[in-house]
């Protein structure tokens, strides 16, 4: 046809890397996150929860999302208010500290949460620190918006040293401080008097904001840190829904803080972040709290079971307020991590030295895992 484009093939002869583009310098030589998605019949590699959805609250969701498909003609409720009332009450019941909509944001997963806050308190000329092996994306997220991240210390059995941590704060005088309760990957929680601790250090140093991540905190041994607010307008407390709400699909993660802090992101929030559907499915999660905390019960003894099974093998294991378990000692844990899938169980090779980390799954993902590295455990002493 006269005036037609010619359609060609691409030419990938000429190709270019991403250090070919002009982008920023620190991303140069960077990785994204991401963990191996293999099909294998057993998947424990990535914190989910192994339960779906119960029947009752999947027809709510369908409910609720038919409702808002009739306006999606219209933008959704900007600042998600009901969501935010209705994720303020279930603070309040489980965190044991009252909060209200004004104390409490919520966004497209706990990874934009944070996002928020650095393009908030962090940036250019800015830094951020962080007390690793913790959460990669803090340091990713820090890099992405221009913040420079600082690697602070831990000691050898993964908890935070308060001196030395309170040491690299009034050295580095970060803008931003995350402190991972219970942390990932290692499982363990952190003491409220350690929070207290690095939050005067940190005020006295910056002041800086503290951001305490409890993305897992609905299947820790221990209370919230959210209490800790009280008073402390620079202290943050993020969570998600993905993990005890089984939910790791809806992307839905929010805060709690002094009013101040939510005004504050609210500076950089792109409109209507919040789709209507993702407002719509949330909340008919919350209708169903108590379901989906009654998963998280069983989900933590099988976490207990985890942890008492790899002792009794010969693992050393890492104490865990989490839905999952860093074990080891390995002399390669690639090798080890292989060898495992080689078995039909998939688990996370992190990073930490000699160490892998398996969520709790079903009792029968469980049993699967066990078996495993029992046979791993017997091919590493032949």
């Amino acid at each position: 046809m006269e005036g037609a484009r010619q359609v060609t093939s691409y030419d990938r002869t000429t190709d270019v890397g991403i250090d070919d583009l002009p982008i920023r310098d620190e991303l140069r030589g960077k990785t994204p996150y991401g963990a191996p998605q293999l099909d294998v019949p057993v998947q424990l590699n990535t914190n989910e929860n192994p339960y779906p959805l119960p029947e009752p609250l999947v027809q709510r969701i369908a409910e609720r999302v038919a409702e808002a498909a009739r306006t999606l003609n219209r933008y959704p409720d900007r600042d998600a208010v009901e969501l935010r009332t209705e994720l303020a009450k279930y603070l309040t019941r489980t965190g044991k500290h009252p909060v209200v909509a004004e104390n409490v944001w919520a966004a497209n997963g706990s990874n934009e949460v944070i996002q928020q806050l650095l393009q908030t308190f962090g940036g250019p000329g800015r830094t951020a620190i962080g007390f690793e092996p913790s959460y990669s994306m803090h340091g990713l997220i820090a890099r992405g918006t221009g913040t420079r991240w600082i690697s602070g210390p831990r000691s050898e059995d993964f908890t935070i040293d308060v001196e030395a941590a309170a040491g690299a704060i009034a050295e580095h005088r970060p803008d931003v401080v995350f402190i991972t309760s219970p942390n990932n990957p290692t499982g363990t929680a952190v003491e409220a008097d350690t929070v207290l601790a690095l939050y005067e250090a940190a005020q006295a140093a910056g002041p800086s904001l503290v951001v305490v991540d409890e993305a897992y905190v609905e299947f820790s041994h221990r209370d919230s840190l959210l209490p800790l607010i009280e008073g402390r307008p620079n202290l943050v407390v993020s969570r998600t829904m993905s993990k005890a709400f089984g939910a790791a699909g809806l992307r839905l993660g929010y805060l709690a803080a002094h009013p101040a802090v939510v005004d504050a992101v609210q500076l950089v929030r792109l409109p209507y972040h919040l789709s209507a559907v993702t407002q719509a499915t949330a909340l008919a999660a919350l209708e169903h709290t108590d379901t989906l905390l009654g998963y998280v019960e069983q989900l933590k003894a099988e976490r207990d079971r985890l942890v008492a099974e790899l002792s009794a093998i010969g693992y050393e294991v890492t104490a865990s307020d989490a839905n999952f378990v860093q074990f080891g000692t390995f002399a390669d844990a690639h090798t080890a991590w292989q060898k495992i899938l080689d078995r039909g169980v998939l688990v996370r090779d992190n990073g930490v030295p000699g160490r892998l980390r398996v969520t709790a799954g079903t009792p029968a993902e469980n049993d699967a895992f066990l078996e495993a590295v029992r046979a791993l455990k017997k091919e590493q002493q032949a």
